[in-house]
């Protein structure tokens, strides 16, 4: 807050604009009193990572005015780009004024390990915070319910899309992310977190735990056919070991995890032979 303006607050995922998650997730802001506005692209951007991508007509990135279901006070719009490239777009306020906090998700899926490299939603929420911005992404894990656990996801794979989004249990990863708003709010700038909340009654999450980010990913892409020309992929369980305290771990024994995560940077103890003027040096 600054004085007694509400914080402006983006919300977007890669979902896609009418995915529920963001419903939920622009709902938990609106209602704690903050400056709300969505734009999130106009389909599906999973995967994207923190792509700056558009379709353009004649240079120009296109966008349309939408309204989200039950929230006709909140301005949304659905934009022809990226997660990443949306988010960058609202920092040089081209949806209003340029937002303190930046909400990406709710992410149909966990986000977890190092596997979020590839994430939209994360993607957004870094970029975000790479200009200066507090921010979260949020994810449901939807391995996690009696199908399967984030340990064991696999199982639970083949009938993930058998289940009605609209029935997942949104207002607990809501809930939860509309808990650290108070915090991100005040966090430094470029403060970035990483919410997996388990696709459950909110009464049986176990609770919220900080974590580190597992060595891997929840799934893992693997080869399923390949021939001369062409390569098929499949998605299967990663069947890593659990390591304590990961986020992983946490969504596989029910709870919610959150990690402060960041930007890729340098590496200045890492030391490269370099060359200069007198020859070939190091560091």
């Amino acid at each position: 807050m600054t004085g007694d303006r509400p914080a402006r607050v983006l919300v977007t995922n890669d979902d896609g604009v009418l995915a529920p998650g963001i419903r939920w997730l622009a709902r938990a802001a609106y209602e704690r009193g903050l400056d709300v506005v969505v734009a999130a692209p106009r389909s599906e951007a999973s995967g994207m990572s923190a792509a700056l991508s558009a379709v353009t007509d004649d240079g120009r990135v296109m966008f349309t005015e939408t309204e989200l279901v039950g929230l006709p006070e909140v301005p949304a719009y659905a934009v022809a780009a990226s997660p990443a490239y949306i988010a960058i777009l609202a920092g040089l306020g081209v949806f209003g004024p340029p937002p303190e906090l930046v909400l990406s998700g709710i992410n149909r899926g966990a986000n977890a390990g190092h596997a979020i490299l590839h994430s939209g939603t994360v993607g957004a929420a870094l970029t975000a915070g790479n200009g200066g911005a507090r921010a979260l992404a949020v994810s449901l894990d939807v391995l996690s319910p009696a199908a399967a656990s984030a340990g064991s996801g696999g199982a639970a794979i083949d009938v993930l899309d058998t289940v009605d989004d609209e029935a997942r249990h949104w207002s607990t990863a809501a809930d939860l992310a509309g808990s650290l708003l108070p915090w991100l709010r005040d966090a430094a700038a470029g403060t970035v977190l990483n919410l997996n909340v388990p696709d459950l009654p909110a009464d049986q999450v176990a609770g919220l735990r900080q974590a580190t980010l597992a060595p891997f990913g929840q799934v893992q892409v693997a080869v399923a056919e390949k021939g001369h020309d062409y390569v098929r992929t499949a998605v299967e369980e990663s069947g890593a070991r659990r390591v304590p305290g990961t986020d992983l771990a946490w969504l596989a024994d029910g709870y919610a995890a959150v990690t402060a995560v960041r930007a890729l940077g340098h590496l200045p103890e890492l030391l490269v032979p370099t060359t200069g003027a007198g020859g070939p040096a190091v560091g």
